[in-house]
Parts: structure tokens; sequence; C-alpha cells
């Protein structure tokens, strides 16, 4: 997992999107980014984690919308309203448990791998509205948060 998810390269990758039908999922972003966007959407390096069995929960109910990509779906983007925090369990690699909080990008990443693990895509949670070529997202809606695209193209945002 860890090989392709770095080959892709992506900062997560679940078991189910190779063939593998078992709830694993593994994260990491070195978080290569400018400050800005690092700030507004709160990406921070995360390191290497593997997530068995994980599920998560909402933290409040803040949330945040984004352009979100997927390795299952190369090509494309859309824009996902997620929560802007997360409660995390599961277990490690090592059957340890994890309890855990994860907010802004970092929060992104683990619902959305997640919901792989649940058969879920982050299509189904996008605004169709914004549906986009990898190209039209950087040529046309590349600044840190979609309010731009959201104002073009005619979809409301949280």
């Amino acid at each position: 997992l860890k090989l392709t998810m770095h080959a892709a390269p992506g900062v997560g990758l679940a078991a189910p999107q190779v063939g593998i039908p078992l709830r694993i999922a593994v994260i990491e972003d070195p978080a290569p980014v400018p400050e800005d966007v690092a700030r507004i959407r709160g990406r921070v390096p995360q390191p290497f984690r593997v997530l068995v069995n994980p599920s998560y929960e909402p933290v409040g109910s803040a949330r945040a919308a984004f352009f979100e990509g997927c390795l299952s779906v190369p090509g494309w983007q859309a824009v996902v309203a997620r929560h802007a925090e997360v409660r995390l369990r599961g277990e490690d690699e090592h059957g340890r448990t994890l309890d855990e909080v994860f907010t802004g990008w970092p929060a992104r990443i683990v619902q959305h791998e997640t919901d792989h693990l649940d058969g879920v895509l982050y299509l189904d949670r996008a605004q169709p509205r914004s549906l986009s070529t990898n190209e039209a997202v950087a040529a046309l809606w590349a600044q840190p948060a979609p309010q731009a695209a959201a104002e073009a193209l005619g979809f409301e945002l949280p």
C-alpha cells in the first residue's frame, strides 16, 4: 500500500483500491504546499500511518469544503464538504489502539480513506457542479479555497 501510494503519488490509499478486501488504509502527507494553502486548508505534515479497522466520528459541527481528488478517479477533482475535525478510532499495524483527533486536511484524509473502506467515493459526497479536470482546477480554481469556483459554477459552500 505504501509503495502504491507513493508511486501515484497520493496522501492516502485504502486496501480495496488495489483489490485487497481488508479494512486497512495508509496515510502520509509531507504537506509540500505554499504557506497560504497550508494555513487555509489546515494542511500540516502527517507521518506514515497504517489504519486497521478505522472509523471516525465528527467532533463538533464545523465543516470545510475544498477540491479533492482520488487515485481511483484519476484526472478529476470536485469540491467536497467534510467535517473539519474528526475522532479516529481503530488499530495500527501492530494491533495497538488508535484513538486520536484529526483536524484540517489530516481530518479530510482520514475521512476520505475510511470512506473507501465503507464503499464510499469522494464523488458520492461532492458538489456535482464542481467536478473538474485536474487541468481546469489548476488553471481556473487553484486558489487555496473554492469560493471562486462556487460562485462561477453555481453551488453553495458550507
